[in-house]
């Protein structure tokens, strides 16, 4: 009798994902061990990973699945969605994606693999239309400055509550007014914010708020969460008499026919760009806007594109002002997010230059022309919707009916509408409603009966014009670029134009350390645009959202047995949100364990940079740890400062492996320290595509872990963003991770995470998202990913991970030094090489060799971070060995050219790598200044004669981009007067 294995191999679909996903073959992976000294994978493991943390037994998930199954079952879950029209409103909206955005952005990995720009000179692309929306933003809102985008709106407005704070003149102020007429996920949202840095949040009536020394901020929604459009202005020159600053949360079409926020005196603008074309997705991903005065634009929080040039004098765009970002400034940093969405931006920058001014205007015209119709049709069927102006949001008076009957009706007519108290309804339109919509909600308020009149006759006579003061006159989007791409031929080249511009994964390896970037799959990404995926609104009944209700709860067991916590809370929408949650279960429990006074933090030296700044948003101090010589917490000086603070001790943040990139064999000795002086441990799941079916954060002595979907788990990067963040908690945190104000289903009880472990009359946990599942569509990317995979074959990618970095490391260690290595000389899945010995002997900075990289077709690892001067290497699972070879071999012949340096044989100025990266411009031009040839600047390796990836600009100036801030798309001719 045969073998049953080799019966059921037989029978094993060829699609499986496991031989897709990991890159070296199995005759490869064998080759690179024995170069390596080992036999079997198991045994570089063995080595590579601390006994003590090992798994006793594979972790417990379905077993692997082939593509086409995972993506039928995938679809028979979302099957059980159901798509209704929502009318719901409060900041979401139904919206069209034009095609020719969905098929070559969205869908396109062209886009979507890319990294953060931090290497401005192959990511000119996307910083190209991470432009336009900064301009698309400072035109609309009135305001002089705007960043890249932010996570979603409730979250930017706390941003914007932080930034007013941390700015404020009058130190004993701290007291934010937030109008009743706020969306009500955005108050929560900052009441949870407001807590730990000791603001006091008062909402009520903004009409009737009384000013007086205590208020330094104020937010204000418009038009209101209720549709009614306030003139603020002259309550804003109240305020600011009074010394108060004023956000204002502003919806973005509406800009388009409203007097801007920043005309009528608003210090702050925020919202949300995703009626510009991005899909609900219940949820998410979505990009926020930001915009501010000049005054802030030091204090503002994420990313900022500025205008610079490069070494040859053109136009060059980069990110500015990065010493703001937390990775820099740590605990002093502006905030702990310095990410931006910026897939989700592209698209809503992309839609209003496909569109233009004027189709936005004929959009929005349209919109508020039907909202209209609608208001008078419900008045002439004896409903009351109010004298207020309004732009798309119709509130309706219930004098004789209740709310919930109104709900229902519409319900059976497979519509979702809002009610704002039990008399009280609202209806917000959008660009997908059409005549006939207006026809059902009409029969909905009239008991299933024909209204009795034509919806042709609303549309006679009566202002559907906005009224002074209300009305916008001011110019907007008056760009070129906003004029000359409205047709789709046109359209798609320009995007086709900044895709060529940009190294993204589709074009070659990029070996990130601490940021995972491996590959993510077309099998992943296929159900994001799924109707009954992304229309589903974030706030729709909860008997409609079946589908992702199977999808949370399957996904949220496959992470707690992965980690090991019995809790999982998907709501963070960015590992920067993830930290803050976690933070925040620490700090809650403390709270409740009547402990209020333990607010130290104690964040080693090798823990993720981002961790600093999110302990001082959750209300810590911060307290640095010292490493020793080979990278690991030095435990003599981890125990003085825990003896030192042991009556405050709230918690310690650890990354494991180490940002330094090793598995540090005291990490169970140092949880058990922590927890002796009554502190809790955070673990940071930025390398935990090392430990995936190896070793667990819960077992290892951790009480809460946040993980980076974008990362560990193929959500991908997105040139920025998006990511998602959920973390898991030990028994005793459950009852603290995010909860949320906004019904499933606006009537229903519902809370984002399910109730566990509460106890009588306790109170839960505010948001940290708007909505309450966070980015809710791109789960079903992990979700997928972890299907196919199973846990055999998510331990196996873990395993491969490990010997792709090793591999890297071995063969450039004779090159570049290996700083870090654990005990058997072995790293974990990324390495950190030294290259700060060649500053003097060749006065070549690491920088110049990341520039360099460029010229051989790679985007470079991770620089002088978390060490400066160093290069940290991350290949992932996913990379083959062929690619990894010539990646290690671009980085030799890099020392090669550095050594010529070195010896004189090349000149310390001009030579191949300060020049570096070489253009084509530059190498066709006629003249020729440099002391090395053409064909060493351009073509230093075979492939590069292949195929070959051209910088589009030279190195840029970072320095005169900072002293003259440049943050917006410029008429050409005043483009070119800034350079001169």
């Amino acid at each position: 009798m045969e073998d049953h294995s080799r019966n059921e191999e037989r029978l094993a679909p060829e699609d499986l994902f496991l031989r897709r996903h990991l890159g070296p073959s199995p005759v490869e992976i064998a080759e690179m061990l024995d170069f390596l000294g080992f036999r079997s994978l198991d045994e570089l493991i063995d080595a590579a990973v601390p006994a003590n943390i090992r798994l006793k037994k594979p972790i417990s998930l379905p077993p692997p699945r082939g593509e086409h199954q995972v993506l039928s079952e995938l679809k028979a879950i979302a099957s059980q969605n159901q798509v209704f029209r929502s009318f719901i409103g409060m900041g979401y909206n139904h919206c069209i994606t034009p095609p020719v955005i969905q098929r070559n952005i969205l869908e396109n990995p062209g886009w979507y693999t890319a990294y953060t720009p931090y290497q401005a000179e192959i990511s000119q692309g996307r910083l190209e239309a991470l432009l336009n929306f900064q301009t698309m933003i400072t035109d609309l809102t009135g305001l002089q400055i705007a960043n890249a985008s932010l996570l979603d709106e409730a979250t930017a407005a706390a941003e914007a509550m932080s930034m007013l704070y941390g700015t404020r003149k009058n130190e004993d102020a701290s007291l934010f007014f937030v109008s009743q007429g706020c969306h009500p996920q955005t108050v929560d949202v900052i009441h949870t914010r407001a807590g730990p840095l000791g603001i006091q949040v008062v909402v009520g009536d903004h009409q009737t708020f009384p000013f007086d020394g205590k208020v330094f901020g104020a937010l204000l929604q418009y038009p209101a969460t209720d549709g009614v459009v306030h003139d603020y202005q002259a309550w804003i020159e109240k305020a600011h008499a009074a010394g108060v600053l004023v956000i204002v949360a502003a919806d973005i079409l509406s800009l388009t026919l409203l007097r801007s926020p920043g005309e009528f005196g608003a210090d702050v603008a925020v919202g949300s760009t995703q009626r510009f074309g991005v899909p609900l997705g219940f949820g998410g991903p979505h990009a926020a806007y930001f915009a501010t005065r000049d005054a802030f634009k030091r204090s503002m929080p994420g990313r900022l594109v500025g205008v610079s040039h490069d070494a040859q004098g053109r136009p060059a765009l980069r990110l500015a002002l990065q010493t703001r970002e937390q990775h820099i400034r740590r605990d002093k940093a502006t905030s702990n997010i310095c990410t931006a969405q910026v897939l989700l931006a592209v698209i809503a920058s992309m839609y209003a230059v496909y569109h233009g001014p004027d189709g936005l205007l004929r959009i929005a015209r349209r919109v508020h022309h039907l909202a209209v119709i609608l208001a008078k049709g419900l008045q002439k069927l004896g409903c009351r919707v109010g004298s207020q102006p309004f732009f798309d949001t119709v509130r309706i008076e219930l004098s004789d009916r209740r709310s919930e009957e109104i709900l229902k009706a519409a319900e059976a007519r497979r519509i979702n509408l809002r009610a704002i108290n039990e008399q009280t309804i609202s209806v917000s339109l959008d660009e997908t409603t059409t005549h006939r919509d207006i026809e059902e909600l009409l029969r909905v308020f009239n008991r299933d009966r024909d209204p009795g009149f034509e919806i042709a006759g609303l549309m006679d006579g009566g202002d559907f014009n906005m009224s002074v003061p209300h009305a916008r006159n001011s110019d907007f989007l008056t760009h070129p670029v906003f004029h000359q791409h409205h047709t789709e031929t046109e359209m798609l080249r320009y995007i086709r134009r900044l895709e060529s511009r940009d190294i993204t994964l589709a074009t070659s390896m990029i070996p990130l350390g601490s940021c995972t970037m491996k590959l993510n799959a077309t099998s992943e990404m296929m159900a994001l645009t799924w109707p009954e995926i992304c229309q589903i609104h974030p706030f729709a009944p909860l008997a409609q959202t079946q589908g992702y209700q199977i999808l949370f709860q399957q996904l949220e067991e496959w992470l707690a047995e992965i980690t090991g916590f019995p809790k999982i809370s998907l709501q963070p929408n960015a590992g920067s949100q993830g930290e803050y949650a976690g933070l925040l279960a620490i700090r809650e429990y403390h709270q409740h364990q009547g402990q209020k006074h333990r607010d130290i933090c104690l964040i080693p030296v090798s823990a993720h940079g981002t961790n600093p700044a999110s302990a001082v948003m959750a209300g810590f101090k911060v307290v640095p740890v010292a490493c020793d010589g080979r990278g690991n917490i030095d435990l003599t000086d981890l125990r003085a400062r825990t003896w030192s603070h042991r009556e405050q001790l709230a918690a310690i943040m650890v990354t494991y492996p180490s940002t330094h990139g090793v598995f540090e064999e005291t990490i169970m000795e140092i949880c058990q320290i922590i927890h002796a002086h009554g502190g809790q441990v955070y673990m940071d799941g930025a390398n935990m595509n090392a430990q995936v079916g190896l070793c667990r954060p819960a077992d290892i002595g951790a009480d809460v872990c946040h993980l980076n979907l974008h990362k560990t788990f193929c959500i991908p990067h997105g040139g920025g963003g998006p990511g998602m963040g959920p973390i898991g908690v030990a028994k005793h945190l459950a009852p603290f991770v995010p909860g949320h104000c906004v019904p499933g289903g606006m009537g229903t009880a519902c809370r984002a995470s399910t109730e566990m472990d509460r106890e009588p009359g306790f109170v839960p946990s505010g948001a940290v998202s708007a909505a309450p599942w966070g980015s809710a569509s791109i789960l079903t990317i992990s979700w997928a990913y972890i299907a196919l995979l199973g846990g055999t074959g998510l331990a196996e990618a873990t395993k491969v991970a490990i010997l792709n970095a090793n591999y890297v490391a071995r063969q450039l260690e004779p090159h570049f030094p290996v700083l870090y290595k654990g005990d058997r000389d072995l790293v974990a899945h990324e390495c950190i090489l030294d290259l700060r010995n060649w500053k003097n002997s060749a006065g070549i900075e690491v920088e110049d060799v990341a520039k360099r990289l460029m010229d051989y077709g790679f985007h470079a690892p991770t620089i002088s971070w978390p060490v400066a001067g160093t290069m940290m290497i991350e290949p992932t699972e996913s990379e083959s060995r062929v690619e990894l070879d010539r990646f290690c071999d671009a980085m030799i012949a890099i020392h090669g050219e550095i050594q010529a340096i070195a010896s004189g044989e090349m000149d310390r100025q001009d030579n191949v790598l300060k020049n570096a990266p070489h253009t084509a411009q530059s190498l066709v031009a006629d003249t020729w200044k440099h002391s090395y040839s053409r064909e060493l600047a351009g073509y230093p390796a075979p492939w590069t004669r292949e195929h070959k990836f051209w910088p589009p600009v030279a190195r840029i100036d970072n320095v005169y981009g900072d002293r003259n801030l440049v943050c917006s798309c410029l008429p050409v001719e005043e483009f070119v007067a800034v350079l001169l």
